[in-house]
């Protein structure tokens, strides 16, 4: 579905992203992960084709993204940023509108179709109840929420996401990576997101992609890639991997350097 093939990204003469390679199948859960600075967030915003790249392809769906029409792109794919920003004083409906806007022509008004998807996006995501209510009003949770129905309304057929848990709290963290894995089980999302927390990653991606110095570092599945070698060769910290009864998933425990 989504083939990127060394991928060059350079910011003035610093090159920031280089030989990049990696291949999302549709219907995965992908999340890219790293170390700051390492290059993370350039890639997603590559693909999302909102950053320059100088070198490699970027393959969606069979055709190359630079042939695109901005609105090709916009109806194809969608990208969260880290902070959204919205008018203090917009409804969520009215938000969540703005998903269709790709799918309609210059002052083209919304149908009882568009209506119906608004709806739907916004039963998805849990919010018919907040329709009314301000963007401002709402916590960090429900915010997410509330930019994660504008983007299902948009029909997009990858989500891209950059870190959608920062500035959250473990609760609406968890209630929004919960949100992403329901839309992924039931409608076969296809997802891209850059994560921090490596036990997120390890919980709620089918693949990760482990970035470092602009650099892919490793691929593969959770099992496949968490391992005590991988965070030291990229965290440089000491780590025990361990199981538990209710995650088959792969947990990291980081060993303190403070003895009791």
């Amino acid at each position: 579905m989504l083939k990127i093939e060394q991928l060059s990204v350079r910011y003035e003469q610093k090159e920031v992203v280089h030989n990049f390679s990696f291949e999302v199948v549709k219907g995965e859960v992908l999340s890219i992960i790293g170390p700051n600075g390492s290059g993370k967030s350039t890639i997603l915003k590559a693909i999302a084709r909102m950053q320059p790249y100088n070198e490699g392809t970027i393959i969606f769906d069979g055709e190359n993204i630079r042939r695109l029409s901005s609105k090709d792109i916009a109806r194809k794919m969608c990208m969260l940023s880290q902070k959204n920003q919205a008018p203090t004083d917009i409804s969520v409906k009215n938000l969540v509108a703005y998903g269709r806007y790709p799918h309609k022509k210059w002052f083209e008004r919304l149908n009882a179709e568009d209506e119906a998807i608004i709806d739907w996006a916004l039963e998805k995501t849990h919010l018919t109840h907040y329709r009314e209510k301000p963007i401002a009003a709402l916590s960090g949770g429900e915010s997410q929420r509330a930019w994660i129905a504008m983007a299902l309304a948009q029909r997009p057929q990858i989500l891209l996401l950059d870190e959608p848990t920062t500035y959250l709290d473990i609760a609406h963290q968890h209630e929004v990576l919960e949100l992403v894995r329901e839309l992924n089980h039931e409608m076969g999302m296809t997802v891209v997101m850059v994560l921090h927390d490596l036990n997120q990653a390890s919980s709620y991606s089918d693949k990760i992609v482990v970035v470092k110095d602009g650099q892919r570092a490793h691929v593969g599945t959770p099992e496949e890639v968490m391992t005590e070698q991988m965070i030291q060769q990229i965290y440089r910290m000491d780590a025990e991997i361990q199981y538990v009864s209710w995650d088959s998933a792969p947990r990291i425990q980081l060993k303190s350097t403070v003895k009791a």
